[in-house]
């Protein structure tokens, strides 16, 4: 019977917190304001722009990936652990 009823009832409540996210666009409480504006920026953002990051926060990977595997390098700092 219990494990029934956790059959049923898992199903339910994943779907009821699923169905609680937040739809409407995001703005300032009433009575509060953004944080100030940036050192250097005359400007303060909208509330828009702080969610789009600048293009040095999201760096473009620099590093070659492997393709094929390959022998590691020796490595001279690999020692055993002090004893």
């Amino acid at each position: 019977m219990r494990k029934t009823a956790a059959l049923i009832l898992i199903p339910v409540l994943a779907a009821m917190l699923a169905g609680c996210g937040q739809r409407a666009s995001l703005a300032v409480k009433q009575g509060e304001q953004l944080p100030p504006a940036p050192y250097g920026r005359g400007v303060q953002p909208k509330p828009g722009e702080l969610l789009n990051p600048p293009t040095l926060a999201i760096p473009e990977r620099s590093v070659e990936l492997r393709t094929r595997s390959e022998a590691r390098e020796d490595d001279p700092y690999d020692l055993p652990p002090p004893e």
